[in-house]
C-alpha cells in the first residue's frame, strides 16, 4: 500500500507539473489560475489516494503490461480526480467568465499532468 509520505510527495509533484504544463502549453500567466489549477492537481490525487489508503485498495496498484505506459487504475483515478477538481476550482473560481473550452482545457491539462506524474514519478 502507498504510504502517506508518497501520497503527499505525489500531490506536490502533480501540483508543480500541472502549473508548469498550464503555463507553458496553454500560456496562462494569471497567478490565480495557476494557483487554483495547482491546488486542484494536488487535492484530486490526494483525495483519491486517501480513499485507496483507507479502504486498502491494493488491487488498484497493478500496472498494465505495457512498458511505454505502465498505468494502473490508481494512476487513472489520480488523473480523473485531478480533472474533476480542476474543473470545479477554475470553473467556479478564476475562470468563471471564461469559455467552457478554456475551463475544459485547463482541467484536462491538470488531469493529464497528475496522471503522468503518477505513472512515471511515484
Amino acid at each position: 500500500m502507498i504510504s502517506w509520505g508518497s501520497i503527499a510527495y505525489g500531490a506536490a509533484l502533480s501540483a508543480a507539473a500541472a502549473a508548469a504544463v498550464i503555463a507553458l502549453l496553454l500560456r496562462e500567466r494569471r497567478p490565480a489560475v495557476l494557483l487554483a489549477a495547482a491546488l486542484a492537481a494536488a487535492v484530486g490525487p490526494l483525495a483519491w489516494n486517501a480513499i485507496l489508503h483507507d479502504i486498502g485498495g491494493e488491487g488498484f496498484f497493478v500496472d498494465a503490461p505495457f512498458a511505454v505506459l505502465p498505468a494502473s487504475w490508481q494512476d487513472t483515478g489520480s488523473g480523473v480526480f485531478a480533472t474533476a477538481a480542476a474543473a470545479l476550482a477554475v470553473g467556479l473560481g478564476p475562470l468563471h467568465t471564461a469559455s467552457g473550452r478554456r475551463v475544459a482545457l485547463v482541467a484536462l491539462a491538470c488531469g493529464i499532468a497528475a496522471f503522468l506524474v503518477d505513472v512515471y514519478l511515484y
